[in-house]
């Protein structure tokens, strides 16, 4: 469910939106998220010697990178086990600011879990609030492999 959203998000409005956890594994987790048909974008956290890293991976249909992708921030603090916060990293600002989006490089993206109820994805920056709540509480059949992942799912 869309929770907030600006203008500029009009694209998720009124769309169906799935979040899958397709693969959990000692080095990482990764989390298609569709929105429709566009099975474009996954996000993927990985643990690092100094916390977690948040990467938004977007492919094209044939699964190429789009220009903008792999994205994200690290977490600068150990946040707690239900909020995990990412500010927008050197890579990220750098990649922003080549493709013309330099509101981007304040951007701050949190991972929110209330254990068996919600999963939020929440970016925030200034005169930006987007959410994405998904129930935990409803079971959904799992989605079709993301964008460039078109392998059966590796679970």
């Amino acid at each position: 469910m869309l929770a907030a959203a600006n203008e500029s998000d009009a694209s998720f409005t009124g769309k169906p939106m799935v979040m899958h956890v397709r693969r959990c594994a000692e080095e990482g987790i990764e989390i298609p998220f569709h929105v429709g048909e566009d099975r474009s974008r996954t996000w993927v956290l990985t643990r690092t010697a100094s916390g977690l890293q948040l990467q938004h991976d977007h492919r094209h249909e044939d699964g190429s990178e789009a220009p903008v992708t792999l994205y994200g921030g690290h977490t600068q603090t150990p946040g707690t086990p239900t909020v995990q916060s990412f500010p927008a990293d050197d890579y990220s600002k750098a990649l922003f600011a080549e493709h013309d989006l330099p509101q981007s490089a304040a951007n701050l993206w949190s991972l929110e879990i209330e254990p068996s109820v919600r999963f939020s994805y929440v970016l925030r920056r200034p005169s930006r609030h987007f959410q994405v709540d998904f129930s935990l509480a409803t079971t959904v059949e799992p989605p079709p492999a993301p964008c460039g992942h078109e392998t059966p799912d590796p679970r």
